[in-house]
């Protein structure tokens, strides 16, 4: 009877380190394409300051939109930054299409760092990327009277959930790119895919005013529990509608399974 070997534990800690030593490489090399390109920092500003100058204040006006007492504008902000990091989120796999292209994903595949702390590492840089959008929206809100969180709890809550919602929709889109293989595919796929996801959210306006079938499909989106805990997070009148740790807990096991999906996936866009 042959016996299991056993794995030394810190062979384990070892190894574990070692993949996050590598996922933290890979994101520390897309944070450096943004800190060389300000054009496309200040191009994010346009979004937010659109919603949040204009349409917010349409919206405003129109009296059948229940927000619990809050301010529409108020209301809105969780939702302009969660519209933020889904649509930078979202078109992360393009870029994967563009390495392959120029021969730097056959690169990374050449080096001793696992597909999987490839795809973690583009996760994390794609959170990264969306930090100075939402430190931007919390200076505009300010600015318009929003009442804010400013705890540092609060203010690291709603950190995790950028981060955490921007692994989830960059992984998605890593998944996609790896399926289409062309950039104009991609484009097509993820254009069908971005607006629902926003649209059947509680992003600009709350669930109560869906029809009966887009509540359920609002119950299967990511999107809706970022919304829902960054409201909680980010506005001293809100409060979570599912709870926070609930919005959290969805998010992680989706994350998980885009990660094994698009780790599996990863090779397959280099031919």
């Amino acid at each position: 009877m042959s016996s299991v070997p056993v794995v030394p534990r810190n062979g384990l800690i070892e190894g574990s380190w070692e993949f996050l030593a590598h996922a933290l490489a890979v994101a520390e090399s897309e944070i450096r394409k943004l800190a060389h390109d300000p054009i496309e920092m200040a191009a994010r500003i346009v979004q937010p300051l659109t919603w949040l100058l204009l349409f917010a204040p349409v919206f405003s006006h129109l009296r059948e939109i229940p927000t619990g007492g809050i301010r529409y504008t108020d209301f809105v902000v969780p939702g302009i930054l969660a519209q933020g990091v889904l649509f930078i989120s979202v078109v992360y796999g393009v870029a994967l299409l563009w390495e392959r292209d120029a021969g730097i994903l056959q690169r990374y595949l050449a080096t001793p760092a696992s597909r999987g702390a490839l795809v973690l590492g583009k996760a994390l840089s794609a959170g990264v990327r969306v930090l100075p959008q939402a430190f931007f929206i919390y200076v505009l809100s300010l600015i318009l009277g929003v009442k804010m969180r400013l705890s540092p709890l609060a203010l690291l809550g709603v950190m995790a959930f950028v981060l955490l919602g921007a692994a989830v929709f960059s992984t998605l889109s890593l998944i996609i790119a790896c399926l289409a293989k062309t950039r104009e595919r991609f484009m097509g796929i993820n254009q069908l895919l971005t607006l629902p996801f926003f649209f059947a959210s509680n992003a600009i306006y709350p669930v109560s005013l869906m029809p009966t079938w887009l509540r359920t499909v609002s119950s299967i989106n990511p999107l809706t529990y970022m919304v829902d805990g960054l409201r909680a997070l980010m506005l001293t009148q809100a409060h979570s509608t599912f709870g926070i740790r609930t919005d959290f807990a969805v998010q992680v096991p989706i994350l998980l399974l885009f990660l094994a999906i698009a780790t599996k996936l990863y090779h397959r866009v280099s031919y």
